[in-house]
């Protein structure tokens, strides 16, 4: 039997991060100190599982976010087929959570992990380029820092994110868990999704995504990507009387994805920079999807954080 991934550890006084870099440089879990004590934020991943990076806490989302409608990426009037996912058929989630990535700097609060696409054979996209992603503590803030460098020679379209899941209830020391999450987003705008996937340029939100008011998460399905961010905060997740983990992110990462399966103890918030199937909308004629050009040589840089704040 293998043994589970070795695990990179970062602590603070607010924070405790767990990247498991062999597993598509996955986060395998997050904590904040409540109460003298490690509370899990993030879904924690059980050990046996930090080989699957569908079971992490979070993983990186390069070179682009969400999903490609039949795998076929569309670029300058040429379409690119992609592999697909057997579940979908959509080309999901990027490339990088498909291989190991290497440890290129650490110390007791960061580290940088990196995947070159050069290194490996098969990568699921036409150009070759090489992802950097730094996790760093300070303070109360746990940031990411996501880059994409093009190692090809000519131009390509890109996209960078995160996949955040956070519990819906804390297991708060005293044995007892929190209340419901209450959320917030700082979004005006959201796509019409059709199985996952847009079919128009963004509109007014849906109501059902609308959450530019704090109000509680509640049971209902949500899974839907927004855009038209009004500030640089892009979410407040708040777990009233223990908790309140604020969401801040650059303005290349334009969208967010929010995940509320029904019946799961979890739910994501993910800070990305393009809607999903972003190269489809694009040949379309489509504005704003937030895929973004990379040059030969070129490295385009993101970051962002969560501040946890302790009632």
């Amino acid at each position: 039997m293998s043994s589970s991934p070795s695990v990179i550890t970062l602590t603070n006084d607010y924070w405790r991060v767990g990247l498991v870099p062999a597993t598509g440089g996955s986060v395998a879990f997050g904590q904040v100190r409540i109460r003298g004590e490690w509370v899990d934020v993030l879904r924690p991943t059980a050990e046996e599982d930090r080989g699957n990076r569908s079971h992490c806490s979070s993983f990186p989302l390069v070179p682009w976010s969400n999903r490609i409608r039949d795998g076929k990426l569309l670029w300058q009037g040429r379409a690119y087929q992609l592999r697909t996912n057997p579940g979908d058929g959509t080309a999901r989630h990027g490339v990088g959570i498909e291989y190991p990535w290497s440890v290129v700097k650490q110390s007791a609060t960061s580290a940088t992990l990196e995947f070159s696409s050069r290194d490996v054979y098969g990568v699921n996209f036409p150009w070759t380029f090489t992802a950097r992603f730094e996790y760093t503590l300070e303070g109360d803030r746990l940031t990411f820092g996501l880059s994409v460098t093009n190692t090809d020679h000519e131009t390509f379209p890109a996209g960078l994110g995160h996949h955040p899941y956070f519990v819906r209830r804390l297991a708060l020391p005293d044995g007892t868990t929190s209340a419901a999450p209450h959320l917030q987003i700082n979004c005006e705008q959201s796509y019409d999704l059709i199985d996952a996937l847009p079919v128009a340029a963004a509109g007014p939100i849906a109501p059902r995504a609308d959450f530019r008011t704090s109000r509680p998460l509640g049971e209902s399905v949500v899974d839907d990507c927004l855009t038209g961010r009004t500030s640089p905060t892009v979410a407040v997740i708040e777990y009233p009387g223990d908790l309140a983990i604020t969401i801040h992110a650059g303005e290349l990462l334009s969208h967010v994805v929010a995940y509320a399966p029904e019946g799961a103890p979890f739910f994501a918030v993910e800070p990305v920079t393009n809607v999903n199937d972003a190269f489809t909308l694009d040949a379309q004629g489509v504005k704003g999807t937030g895929l973004f050009l990379v040059q030969p040589g070129e490295t385009r840089h993101t970051e962002f954080s969560f501040s946890a704040t302790k009632s």
